[in-house]
């Protein structure tokens, strides 16, 4: 390979010069010839496009979870354009992509198990190409193209590579996840290029506006070829006849993606070779409040000017924090007919969607009524321009408010609600989740021959600590389903975590009569194995001898104790640090006067704050 002259970029950062410098002394290389392979385990075994723009290899984030990526080289981001596996991590240990004798290109996990795989079994390809376009390639004998990236996007389009009816981008879940999100681009039945959001609850199209006709959206339908694409100067065309400029348009050396947010606008980015920082040259949506499901159930996305989440009257955030959960209510939601209710005007706001009845020529006290006498109804929406038109609403979704709407929604509300006639909405950030997220995946094998009984070890002694919430104990338990044994405050739930491992859950009841009772229960009565107990004259219980070894070898300041009762089979694979802290907080929780033993407020804040 040439050596990259840095002489020749003169207006580079110096962070870009420091990488050039590594590619001019490392061997990097775009092509992956068959039978060979990319290790997870070093970083520079990648691939890197002929000019450098693109790089493709193992991409990681959080604690232990990779994917198989492409990514801007010069992007002071790593910016993701493309993923193989998003939705199924790999692990950082014995992963790898090989392009296979078969001709295909296999992801494969440390256990050997099979991720991710391309189409290609049983052809001739011969090889794997990481073009200047950020496609890569299979290619078989006379460069025929086997398989390609560009037709199996994630959330980005790149410059060239065609949109088209079978492909769609997908946003990410939030800002710190690759894992498919609610948001999405995609050419409908219709040959018309939309936004959807599509969540747990509902399903929505956004844009183009919603309540426009194709034609009155400058679409057109007739043409079914469902095609798109942008070039390198920043020009979008479609077969619908939708197009759009970047605002830097022109500067053909500029690097450019065009990106499904998670936050559910498409964006247009364009790369600052200064700084190494994007920017955005076009988007969808100018009022992201115009995103359907930004907010959540319930909740109204309010323009202050920035987006902001807020629980309309009578209702509260479901989960702070997170407004993809939206608002809950402070009431029984089962209204009966003959349950007295009110209304509180929330000017300039409305929910879009699940009219339950639309009614003209009427006066707001008719359509009050109709409100009043059917328990399905949660509000109604009555605009303020002189067309006497009643929505009645089954459901509150995507809820906003701007100065432009000129009407109201009269929220239906009980009577022993206390609220103002007329409600002020203000609110949060929607987009609350950082790009600091961690992602902790633990693969079904950390490591080749460690038997089944030893992982589960490793699961326990190399993962964080972590607090449940009470919905996720639910769900593992399936409500409380397998009762296993009970104690004197509660009874004891086989669980299954969404790992798979198997765990006990304790459910308390009666805690005003059985705290005390709690209190003194990752240990009492429960035995422990069989371990060979040093200077054990005597037949004792391997609960007694084991706490009297521990503490005479602390006392001496020895450690080593630590290494003969972790199980061996993990082979020294494990946190010492919290081996020691899960042993001294069984010893201390067993301590024969009870006024000594730990709360286990205490014993759970230890094991959050355990580090490696």
């Amino acid at each position: 390979m040439r050596s990259l002259q840095t002489s020749t970029h003169p207006k580079l950062p110096s962070f870009l010069t420091v990488f050039f410098l590594f590619l001019s002394t490392s061997y990097a290389h775009n092509v992956l010839l068959r039978g060979s392979s990319l290790s997870v385990e070093d970083d520079s075994d990648i691939l890197i496009s002929p000019d450098k723009t693109f790089s493709c290899g193992f991409y990681g984030m959080g604690q232990n979870a990779y994917w198989f990526s492409i990514w801007f080289t010069y992007s002071r981001d790593r910016t993701v354009v493309w993923m193989a596996n998003r939705d199924r991590p790999a692990n950082g240990r014995g992963s790898r992509v090989s392009l296979r004798r078969d001709g295909a290109m296999v992801l494969t996990d440390v256990d050997g198990s099979i991720i991710w795989e391309t189409n290609t079994t049983s052809t001739d390809g011969r090889m794997a190409e990481l073009l200047d376009t950020g496609n890569l390639v299979i290619k078989g004998p006379g460069d025929k193209i086997l398989w390609q990236s560009f037709d199996f996007p994630t959330d980005t389009l790149l410059p060239n590579q065609l949109f088209t009816k079978s492909t769609d981008l997908i946003s990410r879940l939030h800002g710190g996840s690759y894992a498919s999100g609610y948001f999405s681009f995609f050419f409908d039945n219709d040959n018309v290029l939309r936004l959807k959001y599509d969540g747990p609850d509902i399903s929505s199209i956004y844009w183009p506006i919603p309540y426009l006709d194709v034609f009155q959206n400058g679409r057109t339908n007739y043409n079914s070829s469902r095609i798109a694409v942008y070039d390198e100067m920043g020009h979008f065309v479609s077969s619908d006849q939708f197009q759009f400029i970047a605002s830097d348009m022109g500067m053909s050396r500029i690097k450019r993606r065009l990106t499904m947010d998670y936050d559910g606008n498409l964006r247009l980015y364009s790369l600052n070779n200064d700084t190494g920082l994007w920017v955005t040259s076009w988007e969808a949506l100018s009022q992201l409040c115009n995103v359907h499901g930004v907010c959540g159930r319930y909740a109204i996305c309010v323009n202050t000017p920035e987006p902001k989440c807020s629980c309309p009257p009578g209702y509260e955030i479901t989960e702070p924090g997170n407004w993809n959960k939206g608002c809950k209510p402070l009431f029984n939601e089962t209204l009966s007919q003959s349950q007295r209710v009110k209304f509180v005007e929330l000017p300039h706001v409305d929910y879009w969607g699940f009219d339950l009845n639309f009614s003209q020529s009427i006066s707001i006290d008719s359509c009050r009524d109709l409100c009043v006498g059917d328990y399905r109804c949660k509000a109604f929406n009555y605009p303020l321009t002189g067309e006497r038109r009643c929505y009645t609403k089954s459901e509150l979704f995507n809820g906003y408010q701007s100065p432009g709407f000129e009407g109201k929604i009269y929220l239906k509300l009980p009577v022993t609600v206390e609220t103002s006639q007329l409600a002020i909405l203000d609110g949060t950030d929607p987009i609350c989740q950082s790009d600091g997220s961690e992602t902790v995946i633990v693969s079904p094998s950390i490591k080749h021959g460690v038997p089944a009984l030893a992982e589960d070890g490793y699961h326990v002694l190399s993962n964080r600590f972590r607090r449940f919430t009470y919905a996720e104990l639910r769900k593992a338990t399936n409500n409380f389903k397998e009762e296993v044994g009970r104690g004197g405050s509660g009874a004891v739930y086989k669980g299954i975590l969404t790992d798979e491992r198997v765990v006990a859950v304790k459910r308390l009841e009666n805690m005003y009569q059985g705290e005390d009772v709690f209190w003194a229960e990752l240990v009492k009565g429960i035995p422990l194995s069989n371990w060979d107990i040093e200077g054990g004259g005597e037949h004792e219980s391997d609960l007694t001898g084991f706490v009297r070894m521990v503490e005479s070898k602390t006392q001496r300041g020895e450690d080593s104790w630590i290494d003969e009762i972790v199980d061996p089979r993990l082979n020294g694979q494990f946190s010492r640090n919290q081996a020691t802290t899960i042993v001294q907080l069984g010893i201390s929780c067993v301590e024969e006067d009870r006024n000594k033993r730990p709360t286990m407020d205490l014993v759970v804040q230890a094991l959050l704050e355990c580090q490696y």
